[in-house]
């Protein structure tokens, strides 16, 4: 019988680990592999987790940006052998907005049983508390880098939004959190609604939907700082 592939939420913000729900860190204790982005930053949830066993006897493969993606197939063999392994974010839920959905198809191509636990999501978060519409919606992930190409992406992004009212959602790096919403106010219309959640989970949160035209009398400064950004009518 083939071993049970967990998709383990971490925390988004690490100092606030009252918010682990129980069932996160039962799964995480009865664990020995583990597949996650950093070792050491998944050493550190582990331990906050509540997870008492001797890490060194723990079994840690990455799979982040770097990994090839003709070696993710090595990820399968442990668990077609009947070992249970844990996906594990390195901040929110795996596989979105986060390395490991082609883990996860491979799994299901192979018949593996894919098992997500319940935890903390930055985009959900943020489009519950934005008052957008939350029953049409998509997620973007990160915009372009370059500028011509996020500012052609923000003005399909707002098109959507007057056209069928779904709610546009979109991520940044932190250190350029300042040049993306500088590019939203100057090229959404006035009445466009702009929700920024900012450090979610954590003491300074930061939770705002306004239009564009009232964004613009105030500019709140974002640099370095987690933040979901979303546009809506």
């Amino acid at each position: 019988m083939n071993g049970t592939l967990f998709l383990v939420p971490s925390l988004i913000n690490y100092d606030v680990p009252d918010i682990i729900p129980s069932v996160v860190s039962n799964v995480l204790s009865s664990m020995e592999h583990f597949i996650v982005e950093d070792e050491k930053s998944a050493r550190h949830f582990l331990k906050i987790a509540g997870v008492k066993k001797d890490f060194s006897t723990l079994n840690f493969q990455l799979l982040n940006e770097h990994t090839d993606k003709k070696n993710i197939s090595a990820f399968i063999t442990p668990l077609l052998q009947g070992i249970n392994i844990v996906l594990l974010s390195e901040a929110g839920c795996p596989a979105i907005a986060d390395p490991g959905s082609d883990l996860v198809r491979l799994a299901h191509l192979k018949n593996i049983p894919v098992k997500p636990v319940a935890g903390s999501s930055s985009i959900f978060m943020a489009l519950m508390a934005s008052g957008l519409n939350g029953q049409q919606f998509i997620f973007h992930g990160y915009l372009p880098k370059e500028r011509n190409d996020r500012i052609r992406k923000i003005n399909e992004c707002e098109q959507i939004v007057l056209k069928k009212n779904y709610t546009q959602i979109f991520i940044e790096t932190p250190h350029r959190n300042n040049h993306l919403l500088e590019d939203l106010l100057n090229e959404c219309q006035p009445e466009t609604l702009l929700c920024i959640a900012s450090g979610l989970t954590s003491e300074n949160e930061f939770i705002k939907t306004k239009n564009i035209a009232e964004w613009k009398k105030s500019i709140p400064d974002f640099h370095k700082i987690p933040t979901v950004f979303l546009i809506g009518k």
